[in-house]
């Protein structure tokens, strides 16, 4: 059996967001209970914000933007982010960790 077989889909953190599309700048703006605020310049128009959010999501966490995927709400601004090699409380320290900065 190959790794990728093996895998468990909760292997990794998944990650409440809610993106703000047509802002001003890329920006993250902490957390509001569960739930990560993004801010990102890019229109909410073929798929063109959920890419600028990925981005931004994985500059801030230090991985690889094909460690992400948008399992939930692709059309709509609350969304949830599957994080393939980190677990919640590591996305969520490294979160926290970016936005003090």
């Amino acid at each position: 059996m190959s790794p990728k077989q093996s895998k468990q889909p909760d292997d990794g953190g998944k990650l409440k967001i809610r993106v703000q599309p047509k802002s001003s700048r890329n920006q993250v703006d902490g957390f509001e209970g569960d739930t990560l605020r993004l801010r990102v310049t890019a229109p909410p128009t073929d798929g063109k914000a959920n890419v600028g959010a990925i981005a931004l999501l994985a500059k801030t966490l230090g991985v690889s933007k094909s460690r992400l995927e948008i399992v939930k709400g692709h059309s709509s601004r609350e969304k949830v982010v599957s994080i393939e090699t980190l677990t919640e409380p590591e996305v969520r320290l490294r979160i926290e960790s970016a936005v003090k900065d």
